[in-house]
Parts: structure tokens; C-alpha cells; sequence
């Protein structure tokens, strides 16, 4: 079965291919896969779910970050040019969390951690932000004490255990959220605190922001009237289930004259979906770097 990120490689080559570029740069692109770990992923939180059930903590505008007991990872599995001294003190044992600058950073810290050759000074403003233990025995509660033990072991003071929290109703629920929007936070995650560790999506792990996001392959621009001729007035994008749609707004004037190329990801917020499944009042986020 293919990987995503080999999907996305491979829809990359078909639009080199289509612009009549080199085809080594497809054999580049294809033999720069590794198989991404097995991690959780969230969906998104509704009403249905019992908030009580679940711990939760604040959603990190950052990086994910793999630690396979000898190396640091993208979600993608390729590898992270982290200073030695950085990963020198991690303990031999899987690690899961983020890497993280701060609220609303994201830009500056994606730039950072996907350099060829780190820089000691950016590195030194960056945590890594633990919140689950790959394959770790007993449930969520029981492995965040785990964790808290490895973070008290380490010593470090850009090792961190993400603070969780209980709540008892939806009521709370949306206060907690209300007040980490306002501190200029993300959202929220929430896991369930009896839930054994299991990778893939589920309803064991969940999302909630003021509004959803999701990614989309780049499959055309549109080109844009009036004020924006000249520019980019849309692009046709294909969602993760296949489905088709037209993002007009969220772009600056620089992203305009400048957009995402053909086969890139992008990432989109959205309010809610329609009874068909595609979203409602869609717009651009932002270019996912390559990971």
C-alpha cells in the first residue's frame, strides 16, 4: 500500500512530467521516501463525544516530532537535522510531541527545524513538547506518567511534558477552548484517558479549533479578474477523500502573484461540512512544507 507521502510524490511527478521536466527529479523525489511511524491522529471533536472521558491540552502550533530512540523524525519519517547536544539527552525509547517556539510562531520555527544545518541560537529557543510514548504500556493517564518520569530523568529544560487537564461537560469544555483561543492558542486536543496507545485515526484522540482545518493537493490555478488579473484567483484543489474543491480567499497579494505550485500540499480551514461532505466556506492556510 502506498504511503501518503509517496502519493504526494508520485502526483508531484505527473505534474513535472505534464510541465516536461526532468523525470531524475521524480527518481530523487521517490528514493527521499521513508516510511512514516505509526503515530495517532486526531479527528475532529463533536458533540457526540463525552468530554468527560478524555484529558486535554492545549493543540501546539508546531512541529510534530518523532523520537525513535536514536533519531529525530518528521511525521513523514525523514529525518531532522537537530544540534547533537539537542538529542544527545533523549532516552533510548520512542517519544512522541512537538517542537515548538511559542503561540504563533509557526513560521519561524518551520523554518528552523527543516534546515540542512542547524543553528544553535534558533535551537536554543525550541522545547520539544511530549505528549504520548509510542507503544507504551497502560492507558493514556498511566503513559503520561511515564513520560513525566523520562522528562524528570532528562533534565533539560527544552524537554517538557504537555500539561493535561480534565474537564466535565461541554460547558467546560468550550470555556477551557474560549480561553486558549483568546491567549492567542490554537485549540485543543483531547485524549481519551483510558484508551491503550493505538496508531492511526480514531475517536481515541480528537481536535477542536474555532474553526477546522485539513490539507489539499494543488491541481490548478485559476486565473484571477479585476484587481487580482494577472494573479492567481483561485486554485482547484483535491481533499484527502478525494474530493474536489475551489479555494478563493485566504490568499495575500505576495501569495497571489507568487501561489503553490501544481502537486504541492497546502493546508485550508473550514467551517463545517455540507451533506455531500465538502467543506463550508473553505480558504487558504497555508504551503506544507515538504517533510
Amino acid at each position: 500500500m502506498l504511503t501518503a507521502a509517496l502519493v504526494r510524490r508520485r502526483r508531484l511527478c505527473v505534474s513535472l512530467f505534464s510541465l516536461a521536466l526532468p523525470l531524475p527529479m521524480c527518481a530523487a523525489a521517490a528514493k527521499s521516501v521513508t516510511n512514516p511511524p505509526a503515530l495517532p491522529l486526531a479527528q475532529n471533536y463533536s458533540a457526540q463525544f463525552d468530554p468527560s472521558l478524555y484529558l486535554l491540552s492545549e493543540k501546539l502550533d508546531g512541529v510534530r516530532a518523532y523520537w525513535d530512540g536514536s533519531h529525530l523524525r518528521f511525521r513523514s519519517g525523514r529525518l531532522i537535522s537537530a544540534p547533537s547536544w539537542f538529542t544527545a539527552a533523549l532516552p533510548a525509547q520512542a517519544l512522541d510531541g512537538e517542537l515548538w517556539m511559542g503561540r504563533q510562531t509557526f513560521e519561524r520555527l518551520s523554518a528552523a527545524v527543516r534546515r540542512q544545518q542547524p543553528r544553535d541560537e534558533e535551537w536554543r529557543a525550541i522545547s520539544y513538547q511530549l505528549y504520548e510514548l509510542p507503544e507504551g504500556a497502560g492507558d493514556f493517564r498511566q503513559r503520561i506518567a511515564s513520560l513525566q518520569t523520562l522528562v524528570t530523568q532528562a533534565a533539560q529544560p527544552w524537554l517538557q511534558l504537555v500539561a493535561q487537564e480534565a474537564v466535565q461537560d461541554h460547558a467546560a469544555l468550550t470555556a477551557r477552548l474560549a480561553q486558549i483561543v483568546q491567549a492567542g492558542g490554537e485549540g485543543l486536543m483531547l485524549h481519551r484517558a483510558d484508551a491503550p496507545w493505538q496508531s492511526g485515526r480514531s475517536a481515541v484522540l480528537l481536535k477542536l479549533k474555532p474553526q477546522f482545518d485539513a490539507e489539499a493537493i494543488v491541481l490548478a490555478h485559476e486565473a484571477g479578474k479585476g484587481k487580482y488579473r494577472g494573479m492567481l484567483g483561485a486554485l482547484l484543489v483535491q481533499t484527502e477523500n478525494g474530493q474536489r474543491l475551489r479555494l478563493g480567499t485566504g490568499f495575500s497579494d505576495a501569495q497571489r502573484r507568487d501561489p503553490p505550485t501544481i502537486g504541492s500540499t497546502i493546508s485550508y480551514r473550514y467551517r463545517d461540512l455540507t451533506s455531500n461532505g465538502l467543506p463550508k466556506f473553505a480558504s487558504y492556510l497555508r504551503l506544507q512544507q515538504p517533510e
